[in-house]
């Protein structure tokens, strides 16, 4: 029987920067952007400090507006975050971009909460929250890649149709290694999480199968309906 997971003290957990300082320390050596890696370093801490403190009360929530206003939030600023790799764009299609995380996120999560996890009620914060938090930070990340693309193709000249398949190829591609390396090189968050906490591993293996599914649909519909709704602007953009 699996052990239970011990808390961690601010002591022990302190040791888990000693690498950080080494990496830090190697940036700075070789005259390379510490003080950016610094800057995301302690928001990283400052980020996760706040939220679990946030989540300690949403998670003691009963409330479904709450919920719902947490979903859009999410939506809202992982479309900004998205679109940072073209911020002089940023506000020509921020909307596009809530629209593709918002719609295919919001579609893939109702899926697999009520139809595979049939979650109820649905707002059962501990269980929307994270699945949430993986569905649209991948949609996220798929749309940061596939704008990039896009617009640079776009300005090397290509046409759009040619740069809409580069750019989906490149918003696929770590999708699709991860799902090549899964159980072979790594062991995905949720998976060692319930390990982890003496769930069997034939039960934490069909949760991770859930996961792997909303982590590859979002991004390739993501991308996807990002894609379908940009064009209306290419001209613009084009010629910007």
């Amino acid at each position: 029987m699996a052990a239970p997971i011990q808390p961690i003290s601010l002591a022990s957990l302190s040791i888990a920067f000693i690498p950080v300082f080494a990496g830090l320390y190697f940036l700075f050596k070789w005259s390379l952007d510490v003080k950016q890696a610094s800057y995301a370093l302690l928001r990283m801490l400052a980020q996760l400090l706040l939220i679990g403190y946030v989540l300690t009360y949403i998670f003691h929530s009963d409330k479904a507006w709450l919920i719902t206003g947490i979903l859009i939030m999410m939506i809202i600023v992982s479309s900004w975050i998205a679109l940072g790799i073209i911020k002089e764009r940023r506000s020509i299609f921020i909307k596009q971009a809530i629209i593709a995380i918002g719609v295919s996120g919001s579609l893939i999560l109702v899926l697999m909460t009520q139809g595979v996890l049939k979650v109820s009620p649905w707002y059962q914060p501990e269980i929307i929250i994270p699945l949430a938090g993986m569905v649209f930070a991948n949609a996220m990340n798929s749309v940061s890649l596939c704008a990039e693309r896009l617009f640079s193709e776009l300005k090397n000249g290509q046409s759009y149709l040619q740069a809409r398949n580069q750019a989906l190829n490149a918003a696929s591609i770590p999708v699709v290694n991860s799902l090549f390396a899964v159980g072979l090189v790594s062991l995905p968050g949720m998976m060692t999480g319930q390990i982890l906490s003496g769930v069997s591993p034939l039960i934490a293996a069909r949760y991770q199968i859930m996961v792997m599914c909303m982590i590859f649909a979002s991004a390739i519909l993501s991308a996807l309906l990002f894609l379908v709704l940009v064009r209306k602007n290419i001209e613009q953009v084009s010629t910007s």
